[in-house]
């Protein structure tokens, strides 16, 4: 996927539908000049509703269209007929998508399964029609009641990429090169940092039919927590994943060092990341000989933790 094809942050601007008044309709035939009151309800305006969706990777299609507005309900008519409903807008996004208010950044929802329907903005009820509201005493309402204004909201729309296992390191660390070679991924690999700018999704598999998946994550570097190196856009992709899998290059000056850095930026960002299983690997061990790896393995085993 094309990194000016992949956007995973927007804001939206959405308005439900309002509803449709209640009729103020009254009976009138040959045979019933003066009928009773008989106006229907008016019809409920439409929800705004997000829907995660499997085969959607991105929000590049709310990119250009920040303004949704559902439907209006229709006015309630004669002999009771209630209105029409107001349409449903449904805004499709992919799995691990979290919406905030625009305003406030209060949390509003997320969506973890394929399918799974949030109604973001409920659309107004309709208005009861005048025959609801005829008594004993006044046979003949001449009032039915409005339907309920539409409600408006400012809406951020952030995607936090899903999957098994989060490949985290420092820019050009070769974690695009290990997900192209245990999946069928092509992300883009050079040797410059910040080659890769957007995360990157491949399947894994393993003991024939078995697989998991495996993200990509850009490269993040020290201070990340604090926005350094877009590093807030890049750290929220790592909440999702389950497993991380710390890569430091066998060239750097020192493992414990780089694996310290990394795990610190992750703790600052969000201290629950701490908790989450993780996997040390060592890339780059092709340009080392048999007795530097020898040395390597046992740097490895003084200075990185057990629990990792």
């Amino acid at each position: 996927m094309a990194s000016s094809n992949f956007v995973d942050y927007v804001k939206i601007f959405c308005r439900s539908g309002k509803g449709g008044a209640g009729s103020r309709h009254f009976i009138r035939t040959k045979r019933t000049p003066k009928g009773g009151p008989d106006g229907g309800d008016g019809g409920r305006g439409g929800h705004i509703i997000l829907e995660a969706d499997k085969n959607t990777w991105t929000l590049i299609h709310l990119k250009y269209a920040r303004h949704i507005f559902a439907g209006h309900g229709e006015g309630g008519g004669e002999s009771r007929s209630f209105g029409k409903q107001g349409e449903d807008k449904i805004i499709k996004v992919p799995i691990g998508t979290v919406a905030y208010d625009g305003d406030n950044g209060e949390f509003l929802c997320e969506l973890t399964e394929d399918k799974q329907r949030i109604v973001l903005l409920k659309g107004g009820r309709g208005g009861l029609g005048n025959w609801h509201f005829k008594t004993a005493t006044r046979q003949a309402p001449r009032f039915a009641q409005p339907g309920e204004p539409a409600v408006e909201r400012n809406v951020i729309l952030e995607l936090k990429v899903l999957a098994d296992v989060g490949l985290v390191g420092f820019p050009n660390a070769g974690k695009s090169t290990l997900l192209s070679s245990i999946s069928a991924a092509k992300p883009e690999i050079a040797d410059y940092p910040f080659t890769t700018l957007v995360p990157n999704l491949g399947i894994v598999r393993y003991r024939e039919d078995k697989s998991f998946c495996m993200a990509d994550i850009p490269g993040i570097i020290e201070g990340a927590h604090t926005g350094r190196g877009l590093g807030l856009r890049f750290l929220r992709h790592i909440e999702r994943n389950p497993v991380l899998l710390f890569l430091v290059p066998a060239d750097s000056d020192s493992i414990r060092k780089q694996y310290d850095i990394l795990l610190n930026e992750l703790v600052q960002y969000n201290p629950q990341l701490a908790d989450k299983p993780r996997i040390l690997g060592i890339s780059k061990c092709d340009m080392l000989d048999d007795e530097l790896k020898e040395k390597l393995q046992e740097e490895v085993k003084e200075t990185i933790p057990s629990e990792v």
